[in-house]
């Protein structure tokens, strides 16, 4: 077995690890949120800087499409599939964190679609954190934001998933 093949299970337990960090905390979160919030007015923190909330989103970010669960349900389900699938050819550190937080991101937002209220699969996401003129969020979308950050720098750098760079000169 060359190096190669033993880095790759290495990159894929790596991606799962992170993904299954930020699906805890998230799921934790949500629920502690849940039971301490429901009838519970807004607690400001930091002079206000940070402000623990309790929404409910049936949309994508910033509420938008809030009729259209159903459809990103789907789209939520066809990224874990594509990265499940793409981490087999995952040779990279900087991919493995980066797909283990967008895959951990997606399953956490895709948890609460699947199985909160209104019904099945059209579930409403529960978000919680507010940022003075931001809107209300959760720590799912926290991690989908923060792998969208790395897949621009590692973009911007050259790192492929197989953790190779283009030669010089090439496109």
């Amino acid at each position: 077995m060359n190096a190669g093949t033993q880095e790759r299970p290495r990159r894929v337990v790596l991606l799962i690890a992170v993904a299954l960090f930020v699906v805890a905390a998230d799921v934790i979160s949500k629920a502690v949120v849940v039971a301490k919030m429901a009838d519970h007015p807004p607690i400001r923190l930091l002079g206000g800087a940070l402000t623990i909330t309790l929404t409910r989103n049936g949309g994508a970010a910033f509420s938008i499409g809030t009729s259209m669960t159903i459809v990103f349900t789907v789209i939520a389900l066809g990224v874990v599939v594509y990265i499940l699938r793409t981490a087999r050819n995952l040779r990279s550190i900087g991919w493995a964190i980066t797909l283990g937080l967008l895959l951990g991101g997606a399953t956490g937002n895709l948890l609460d679609r699947i199985f909160r209220a209104p019904g099945l699969f059209q579930g409403h996401v529960v978000d919680w954190i507010q940022l003075p003129d931001w809107p209300v969020f959760n720590l799912a979308d926290s991690a989908i934001v923060c792998a969208g950050v790395l897949v621009v720098l590692l973009a911007l750098r050259g790192i492929r998933m197989d953790g190779t760079k283009p030669a010089r000169g090439s496109a």
